[in-house]
């Protein structure tokens, strides 16, 4: 564990891409199993160990300190974590007891039950050093938050043993913490892991934003962006999962669609719900949103938000690997597979046919239906490559909309903005003369914008609600945002989608901001 806290505290103190790879590369390779393979799954958002929520490191806390202090220290520091290890430094510890291993604190945790483990949390604090505290409780908690993605951590471990990043993300979804496989292959002592048998994820190809320029239509095909949940489909014949764009497997969301799915391979797609109107086409994004995030679902909630995939892209036509074969032919037996499916279920993204990009360009503009996000241009000729390679796939969105929003809240952020209000719920006017929140944002405004941002809050707090601040009505926020849908969660009685602060409008008096039905006339 004491080695784990020092590359934690490594990570944590250096902003340099390649000095944390090297770190966590030396750290991969100079510690034993499973100690390594666990740090690698925490560092890579892939360890979950049930017992720990944030409720057990709060208990634990309430239980040491005064509750009170405590809330104003979290206050100030915005961190319960952080908040915890420093206060830790002001009680007795015990004395002659060795740190744990990485390994032991996960075996102790995972098999502890709930009940047992804020007690527990708080043995092992008083075995551990500051840093040791610090680390326990970020790994507890699975909010590490060092500057490390998913794919940095991968890159690391490649690194560290003289393997290709993509011949390890080609395998990764298929294995599980603490990688025992996975190392045993980067030390030499076995063949590349093989889970053919198995259906497991496959990383997805992305597109770059397409910004001001233009393409050939002789060389790129164009297709809808729909607005649901990018989605892919892996079955052996004998196993069917779904897994979600990070890779987390959603069968259990959408039994429906693994049941009706009988091909055997892999295929790249985006899951809608069936619309009502518009001729059984897809419905919004609101509407797919009541499904999300659930292990199961109901035979009713099935009924009232049918879903459906439209086929991208095929990587699998049974044991065939098509994704190093150009776009146009994983396009014919994506074909060729997608009416073998059932037609309730699956159908195929349409192309869309324009004469040259000017045309395009018209026929995007016309669209704003609400489940179009804008347009994927693919190059004809590009075969299918984990992650985004520059000009093979771009991503044209529509415009966004825009309407002036009323600040009413803030909260601190987290991580490096731990220090600042920087998360604004926002609203408008509804019929009655009262501000309804619409919606909530923490980006699109720069560092000098989000000091500012910081002192107005500070300064024109009119009331406090935990780590929230009710903010004097003053300050107007131009807000972007693809979509508006109904909602019947939300007292305004509707949703922005993917909402960003886009100006600061402080030449604008309040009162001037937009009102709830001129949002509603935008839903499509």
């Amino acid at each position: 564990m004491e080695r784990f806290a020092s590359l934690i505290d490594g990570l944590v103190y250096t902003r340099s891409r390649d000095t944390k790879v090297r770190l966590i590369a030396d750290y991969l390779r100079d510690t034993p199993n499973p100690d390594r393979g666990w740090a690698l799954a925490a560092l890579a958002g892939t360890l979950s160990i049930a017992t720990v929520k944030s409720t057990a490191i709060r208990a634990m806390a309430d239980d040491r300190f005064d509750p009170a202090l405590f809330r104003m220290s979290r206050d100030y520091v915005g961190d319960t974590a952080e908040t915890v290890a420093l206060m830790w430094d002001q009680l007795p510890h015990l004395s002659g007891t060795s740190p744990p291993t990485l390994g032991e604190v996960i075996d102790l945790l995972n098999n502890a039950s709930r009940a047992r483990a804020p007690s527990l949390l708080a043995e092992l604090m008083d075995r551990l050093d500051a840093d040791g505290r610090y680390a326990l409780l970020k790994l507890a908690s699975g909010g590490m938050r060092v500057g490390i993605s998913a794919r940095l951590a991968k890159t690391a471990f490649a690194q560290g043993f003289n393997l290709s990043v993509d011949d390890v993300e080609e395998v990764w979804h298929a294995l599980r913490p603490p990688y025992a496989e996975l190392f045993a292959w980067g030390e030499g002592k076995t063949e590349r892991p093989d889970p053919s048998e198995t259906a497991f994820f496959r990383p997805f190809m992305l597109a770059h934003p397409l910004d001001d320029g233009t393409v050939d239509l002789a060389d790129y095909a164009a297709e809808w962006k729909w607005d649901g949940i990018r989605i892919q489909i892996a079955s052996t014949g004998s196993e069917t999962r779904l897994f979600s764009r990070g890779g987390d497997e959603v069968s259990g969301a959408f039994p429906e669609i693994a049941a009706a799915f009988k091909g055997i391979g892999v295929v790249d797609g985006e899951l809608l719900v069936r619309g009502e109107v518009q001729g059984g086409e897809a419905a919004s994004f609101n509407a797919l949103q009541q499904r999300l995030g659930r292990k199961t679902v109901t035979a009713a909630m099935q009924a009232e938000y049918p879903v459906f995939v439209r086929l991208y892209d095929i990587l699998f036509d049974g044991a065939d690997d098509l994704r190093a074969q150009p776009w146009h032919q994983r396009r014919s037996r994506l074909e060729a597979f997608a009416a073998t499916l059932d037609p309730a279920r699956f159908d195929l993204s349409a192309i869309i046919e324009a004469r040259d990009f000017d045309h395009l360009a018209a026929i995007r503009g016309g669209s704003r239906d609400a489940a179009i996000e804008g347009v994927m241009l693919k190059r004809r000729n590009a075969p299918y490559l984990a992650g985004r390679k520059v000009g093979l796939w771009y991503k044209w969105k529509r415009e966004p909309l825009v309407a002036d929003c009323v600040m009413m809240y803030a909260q601190r952020g987290s991580g490096k903005r731990s220090s600042y209000y920087s998360d604004y719920t926002f609203g408008c006017w509804g019929a009655d003369g009262s501000l309804l929140p619409v919606g909530k944002a923490y980006s699109g405004f720069s560092d000098e914008e989000l000091k500012w941002l910081d002192r107005f809050v500070r300064n024109n707090t009119i009331a406090r609600f935990g780590p929230v601040r009710e903010v004097e009505k003053s300050l107007v926020l131009e807000v972007a945002f693809d979509a508006v849908h109904e909602s019947k969660r939300h007292k305004s009685g509707i949703a922005m989608r993917f909402p960003r602060i886009s100006r600061l409008r402080r030449d604008k008096p309040a009162e001037e901001a937009d009102r709830v039905e001129t949002l509603k006339s935008m839903i499509g």
